[in-house]
């Protein structure tokens, strides 16, 4: 595999040819335009689950071989971007996006890593990133139907994992597809974020305490337990380590308190749960 597939730097110089047609291509860019551009990439990378140094890479990268130097602050909420012409520094811009949501689409970030490859690369222009991008962000999504199952499956996976047997795994099965159609829907119909994530708590462990409630399985507990794992904020909270680890001490302080205060939610959640049907021994 490419060494770029990874999106680290690469050590490999670039010829001086490729450098000038870089250049030719993207110095007729106006600065306002190539802002944009890069507001998009990184708006798009940090709304799929990139860390801040990756984010950074990536725009850089898009920058190493044209006529503007960049600078960039990447908040939790927002990034700012300032663009500076390196032979006129009077000539600048600074630009903020928004960010809409904070998800996890692995797929989306490989696709724009290789984009910014590619343009520095000189294979494409920016005119067909721009194009590429506005197809990433309408990409093909699977069906709600086959993510409820996957995960479904995935849980009852665990649970046998976690020592249960086809009867734990059958309620740890259908209570988390039963709590994921719940965070599903609230969050549809814009309900907040973490009240969805408690009531989706609450109903998963609602239908698996059910298992311990009428001991139907060896060990009900392991239902209760690994139903609602994937209500757990996985990638927020690795990213607020490598964010702090490489500097960027706000934006992982901030996604560490975002993932906290989700694993806050489940935790009450399951609380009223299991005091509602009577679990006092979990």
């Amino acid at each position: 595999m490419r060494t770029k597939d990874f999106d680290y730097p690469r050590h490999d110089s670039q010829s001086k040819t490729e450098i000038v047609n870089a250049q030719s291509i993207t110095e007729s860019i106006p600065i306002k335009e190539f802002a944009d551009m890069l507001l998009d990439v990184s708006t798009l990378l940090l709304e799929s689950g990139a860390h801040c140094e990756r984010i950074n890479r990536n725009v850089q990268r898009m920058a190493q071989n044209t006529i503007y130097n960049v600078e960039m602050l990447i908040s939790f909420t927002a990034i700012s971007i300032s663009v500076t012409d390196k032979d006129n520094s009077a000539n600048s811009i600074t630009g903020n996006k928004s960010i809409k949501h904070h998800g996890a689409h692995f797929g989306v970030l490989t696709d724009t890593s290789l984009l910014t490859w590619k343009l520095a690369d000189s294979e494409i222009s920016l005119e067909e990133l721009r194009n590429q991008l506005q197809c990433l962000k309408t990409s093909f999504k699977y069906p709600r139907w086959l993510v409820r199952l996957n995960i479904g499956v995935a849980c009852g996976c665990l649970c046998l994992l976690a020592g249960g047997n086809w009867v734990d795994a059958a309620f740890a099965l259908f209570a988390s597809i039963a709590g994921l159609i719940v965070r599903q829907e609230m969050i549809k119909y814009g309900f907040n974020l973490m009240v969805s994530i408690l009531c989706s708590a609450f109903i998963t462990t609602l239908i698996s305490g059910s298992n311990a409630l009428f001991s139907l399985g060896k060990t009900p507990e392991t239902s209760i337990a690994t139903a609602v794992l994937f209500l757990i904020p996985g990638v927020p909270l690795i990213n607020s380590i490598i964010d702090i680890l490489e500097g960027y001490i706000p934006t992982g302080i901030a996604r560490g308190a975002f993932g906290a205060f989700i694993l806050l939610c489940i935790a009450v959640g399951m609380f009223l749960s299991m005091a509602l049907i009577g679990i006092n021994n979990f």
